[in-house]
């Protein structure tokens, strides 16, 4: 596998541990002193706060799963990489996105001991103020693909 496959892959695993609620699975991911900074701008450091902060969302709120894209993931010297990617959630209940919820996301991983780990992951809202266009664009590129995780 390349190392742009192994982030993938990484980045495939954290969103499929939030997909299922699974914070103890999602901060294992991260590096000891990692960081996530949340869609409502919630800034949590370290693997232990990360679960500790997580939990009690999972526990307490219906967080909707993610569907998401990679747009991109290239390395940052030696022993790092960046990957982008735009996500949308589909709330309980519902068939379609919510354009609300819609996100670009960031994460730096870092090669630690020879495997991929978090050592930074960022979900920003993708608002796009007075571009109206473009959260349209963004969430018709997000419904194409729910029809196709669908079929």
């Amino acid at each position: 596998m390349s190392e742009q496959e192994e982030v993938r892959a990484l980045y495939k695993r954290l969103i499929g541990r939030w997909n299922h609620r699974d914070a103890s699975g999602m901060a294992s991911l991260f590096t000891d002193d990692g960081s996530q900074v949340g869609f409502d701008g919630s800034a949590i450091n370290g693997r232990l706060e990360i679960e500790a902060h997580l939990a009690p969302i999972f526990a307490k709120h219906p967080t909707p799963p993610f569907i998401c894209k990679v747009r991109e993931v290239r390395r940052l010297g030696d022993s790092a990489a960046l990957l982008r990617a735009i996500v949308g959630m589909v709330p309980p209940g519902s068939v379609d996105i919510n354009p609300a919820l819609n996100a670009i996301q960031t994460l730096v991983a870092e090669r630690v001991d020879g495997h991929w780990r978090v050592a930074l992951f960022q979900n920003t809202p993708a608002a796009f103020h007075d571009r109206p266009e473009e959260a349209q664009a963004f969430s018709a590129e997000l419904r194409k693909l729910l029809a196709e995780a669908r079929a």
